[in-house]
């Protein structure tokens, strides 16, 4: 079923995604939310993802990122039994509407709120990373282990504090000249498969929209690192929880929650 859905993805974008790239009218372009756009590829791209994935799982649900900006009741269903998919058609909006090359499709399969499948495909660069509970991680097709991290004085990582609460964020951002900072992509796809290819350490998130980070959370996972709550909670999808520390073993996850969350204690 990974190669399958994974199938699925991959005609997805290229039929949805690459033909609007750089070739978005104006009008096909909307604001949700002030700083938050959505665009005819991403509900295309949508729908197009849910009803293959209702086809190759009957009785599924799926949860897509519009779906629940349309209707966040359906949220309620994150810790359903059955078979639940989370989807993110297009994460990377912003990026992809101004025409920079950041930006991929997200799908995680749930049991329970605890992503057991994953799958994060970088459309233009035509990457896939895939992972099954249990099965390891792997990056077209080849398996991918993380190595020993630095310390944090020599990790490079990527710290997003927009949603953190201000006197913890000031704190934080006062902290950065403890480690490499390189940023985000804006797309937390891109960033979990620099994570992957070693290209950054460790990646903060306040903000967890579940079709956000449980793909990218059981890609760490699976490849050998740590991915969990900031209180070292494992990630489950709710509407409450906050916040995800991702890093390349559990002893700079350890440094990075110590150092940039100091009032989580340790």
């Amino acid at each position: 079923m990974l190669d399958r859905i994974a199938e699925l993805i991959r005609d997805v974008a290229e039929a949805e995604l690459l033909p609007r790239f750089r070739r978005l009218a104006g009008h096909e372009i909307e604001e949700k939310s002030p700083g938050d756009i959505v665009t005819v590829a991403d509900r295309a791209a949508e729908d197009r993802l849910t009803l293959g994935l209702a086809s190759l799982v009957p009785g599924c649900i799926v949860i897509g990122e519009e779906a629940a900006h349309a209707d966040p009741a359906i949220l309620d269903r994150l810790a359903d039994e059955g078979v639940v998919f989370v989807v993110d058609p297009l994460d990377g909006t912003a990026n992809f509407a101004a025409g920079r090359p950041e930006f991929a499709v997200m799908v995680a399969q749930l049991q329970r709120g605890r992503p057991v499948a994953a799958w994060i495909y970088d459309a233009l660069g035509r990457r896939m990373a895939m992972a099954e509970a249990g099965s390891g991680t792997r990056l077209d097709g080849l398996e991918v282990r993380l190595g020993k991290a630095p310390p944090l004085a020599k990790a490079k990582g990527a710290a997003q504090t927009r949603f953190l609460d201000q006197p913890w964020r000031d704190r934080l951002d006062a902290r950065r000249h403890e480690f490499v900072d390189v940023g985000s992509t804006l797309c937390a796809g891109h960033d979990y498969l620099r994570l992957l290819g070693g290209a950054v350490d460790f990646l903060l998130y306040w903000r967890t929209l579940p079709w956000d980070h449980a793909p990218g959370c059981l890609l760490v996972q699976e490849a050998g690192g740590k991915s969990a709550r900031p209180d070292g909670r494992a990630f489950v999808c709710d509407r409450a929880s906050r916040g995800i520390l991702s890093a390349g073993d559990e002893s700079l996850w350890r440094q990075v929650r110590a150092t940039l969350l100091p009032h989580l204690g340790n």
